[in-house]
């Protein structure tokens, strides 16, 4: 009589490789992803030698020569703006908010945008310039 043999098959997967595959995808997104991130095009104001460039942690909100409100590069309202920094703010409470105005914006935009963030209580909020020539 034949004896059969029976093989046991390996069936497990190996989680290694594909855990390192994953660390480095990981790694080159974190670089990546800060340098992609331009913003839209705005023709800061000028402001002497003393400049205003923001944090990389800060929030940037850009009000446009139009009066158009952006949050990163998405378009919104000033009331969707101050919402996700709200929504922001609670996952980071000492998150601060960098006001990208264009310098033939409209103060009153600019400003309304200011007065609602410092009404819903963010406490560091500034305006992002550029030095003279």
């Amino acid at each position: 009589m034949s004896r059969l043999r029976h093989r046991k098959i390996d069936a497990l997967m190996q989680l290694t490789p594909m855990i390192d595959v994953m660390t480095v995808l990981l790694a080159v997104f974190m670089v990546t992803t800060p340098m992609m991130t331009n913003g839209i095009s705005l023709d800061l104001p000028n402001a002497g030698n003393s400049v205003l460039n923001g944090t990389d942690h800060a929030i940037q909100i850009s009000v446009d020569k139009n009066g158009e409100y952006y949050l990163n590069e998405m378009k919104l309202n000033v009331d969707d703006v101050v919402k996700r920094a709200i929504a922001m703010r609670g996952e980071n409470p000492q998150l601060s908010i960098m006001i990208n105005g264009d310098r033939h914006a409209d103060y009153g935009a600019v400003m309304a945008v200011m007065g609602k963030l410092k009404d819903s209580g963010f406490q560091r909020v500034g305006l992002r310039t550029r030095t003279e020539k």
